[in-house]
């Protein structure tokens, strides 16, 4: 997992060409008039959600998984998450399920963290992550990013 100020993300550009080519686009458009649907960065089959989903408490939140994607989460009103190695969780609620590329657990998040407006979080495969806790609805970018 890494947590970081969207100014900064320059320094993770190196990792993989497609993580780069997400950064470069959230640094030109997250500022961008929102506008709720997906849409695809050229034929790089990087997926960027604008979403507007309700919030939760932290004893409600699951912890999600994704094998084929890693997910950047860029929030446009301060949200809270929860993290976890996938490795140490057992509680299974929805086994993975390969089109959805969506696996869901029940255990605890190990962590809880804020992610600011102006920040990014990305999630690798490795990472369970639990999105969206907090009170009201807010709206965020999902970055869905291609692993190999």
């Amino acid at each position: 997992m890494i947590l970081c100020e969207i100014k900064d993300a320059s320094r993770y550009y190196n990792i993989d060409e497609r993580l780069k080519q997400a950064l470069v686009w959230i640094e030109n458009h997250y500022k961008d008039p929102f506008v709720p649907g997906s849409q695809q960065i050229g034929d790089t089959g990087i997926i960027v959600n604008a979403q507007e989903p309700s919030m939760q408490p932290a004893d409600n939140s699951n912890l999600e998984v994704h094998r084929r994607y890693l997910d950047i989460h860029v929030p446009l009103r301060e949200e809270t998450m929860g993290w976890a190695p996938v490795e140490t969780l057992h509680n299974v609620l929805k086994p993975y399920d390969e089109d959805a590329d969506f696996e869901l657990f029940g255990d605890s998040a190990h962590s809880l963290f804020r992610v600011r407006v102006g920040q990014i979080a990305i999630f690798y495969p490795e990472d369970a992550h639990a999105p969206n806790i907090g009170t009201g609805t807010h709206r965020k970018y999902c970055v869905k990013v291609p692993v190999d």
